[in-house]
């Protein structure tokens, strides 16, 4: 007896397959709108910690470095009536400061200071304190003729006292002068105005600064054009064929490589060549300008790449020649990215210290450079000497110099964006 075969299911209905695929839809559109929640609540969870991150650093640096922009003077009065043979009309020749130092000026500042603070008087002001009631006479000759209020450089002893890292007999002669209001702790004008010094009271940024801003000069005259025009030459002149290919990938490995291989590279060429100019902005500069040139390219030829090529086309259907096409209307509309890609470049190049050690860039340089050919020191390199100290007004110092580093960065990076935005076009 044969077994029944079953009936076959009766097929689902109209109404039922459009349920069915209605309710897949909304089921993958939900997980459409759950994947995309994550994915912006991950985003603003990593921008968060990245600003927070920024601001803790910022906060970090502002508080250490406000202690640096600070130092310990000493206040007194200074009777300079009658008290040198020297004429006012002398402080308006060449080389004042000597003039004042063979008055005997120093001896003046010593002898009121013993008066006003005691026979300790050495002990207490730093060596070389006289120098700023010098500048302060060559800057306004009309004191020679009656008395001064000064405020001058401390010891380190009493500094060091002062931040409370003295010995008792310091800490005394602290608290006597603190309350006889001799003693105080302010801002120091001169942190921005001075050179490199042996003493934490007197140090200044300048020197490094102005090395700095001499160095990345050179760096971004030799490196700019350079790197757009070789992008030019790549991008919209040189055929694709093997060495073209080379050159390409020789490029990109060259922004890879380790900064401080382009310092041996300044050293066994740029100095081989110029051994007189060792920690010169010179040497610094083109060593740099080695390091930064194939950032430029690479960024240059994506910008230029980045340039429709109806441009070009309209541009040569018009009649224009190749030049005309390349300098007239794609390297305009390329420049904004060519300029980014130069603002990383740069700020790569300005916080670099290992290539510029290794050209001797590391000199104890008392005087700020006056020229690019001179001996100078850098901002980075002037840091990392800095915090090898052991002094710890050196360490105050050096917080002081970063934040003056983070300044000078972002007002670069300013002056990049604002060019940026002054030369980009829309089409």
């Amino acid at each position: 007896m044969t077994e029944a075969l079953p009936m076959p299911s009766a097929a689902p209905s109209f109404e039922e397959v459009q349920a069915r695929r209605r309710t897949m839809m909304e089921s993958g559109l939900a997980k459409r709108k759950s994947a995309d929640r994550r994915f912006r609540v991950l985003g603003f969870i990593a921008v968060t910690f990245s600003a927070l991150m920024l601001v803790l650093l910022l906060i970090n640096m502002g508080s250490a470095g406000f202690a640096g922009f600070q130092r310990s003077e000493v206040r007194f009065d200074i009777p300079l009536a009658g008290s040198m043979q020297i004429d006012a009309e002398r402080l308006t020749q060449p080389d004042p400061m000597a003039g004042l130092e063979l008055a005997g000026l120093e001896r003046v500042v010593q002898s009121a200071a013993a008066k006003a603070l005691g026979s300790d008087a050495d002990d207490i002001l730093a060596n070389g304190a006289w120098r700023e009631v010098a500048d302060m006479l060559i800057e306004d000759p009309s004191l020679l003729s009656g008395s001064v209020t000064v405020s001058l450089p401390a010891s380190d002893a009493l500094a060091r006292a002062m931040r409370g890292d003295g010995d008792p007999a310091g800490q005394a002669m602290v608290n006597k002068l603190k309350a006889e209001g001799k003693l105080v702790r302010q801002f120091d004008e001169g942190f921005l105005s001075r050179s490199d010094a042996t003493s934490p009271q007197s140090v200044g940024i300048w020197g490094a600064l102005k090395g700095s801003m001499l160095t990345m000069f050179v760096t971004l005259v030799l490196a700019f054009p350079i790197g757009v025009l070789s992008a030019l030459y790549l991008e919209e002149y040189a055929p694709k064929n093997r060495w073209t290919d080379i050159i390409e990938i020789s490029i990109n490995n060259l922004a890879a490589v380790p900064s401080i291989i382009f310092g041996l590279l300044g050293l066994a060429v740029f100095l081989a060549l110029f051994p007189n100019l060792r920690s010169a902005p010179l040497i610094g500069g083109m060593t740099l300008a080695l390091m930064t040139m194939p950032v430029i390219v690479i960024s240059g030829r994506n910008a230029i790449k980045a340039v429709p090529p109806s441009i070009r086309d309209a541009a040569l259907a018009i009649g224009a020649s190749k030049v005309q096409v390349v300098f007239n209307h794609v390297l305009p509309l390329a420049l904004p990215g060519i300029l980014t890609g130069t603002i990383i470049g740069m700020a790569r190049a300005l916080g670099e210290t290992a290539p510029l050690l290794m050209i001797g860039m590391r000199a104890f340089v008392a005087s700020p450079p006056s020229g690019f050919t001179s001996p100078s020191s850098v901002l980075p390199v002037q840091i990392f000497l800095w915090s090898d100290e052991i002094d710890r007004g050196f360490i105050e110092r050096t917080s002081a110099a970063i934040v003056v580093l983070l300044i000078f960065l972002l007002l670069m990076n300013g002056l990049a964006i604002y060019l940026r935005n002054r030369f980009e076009q829309r089409w």
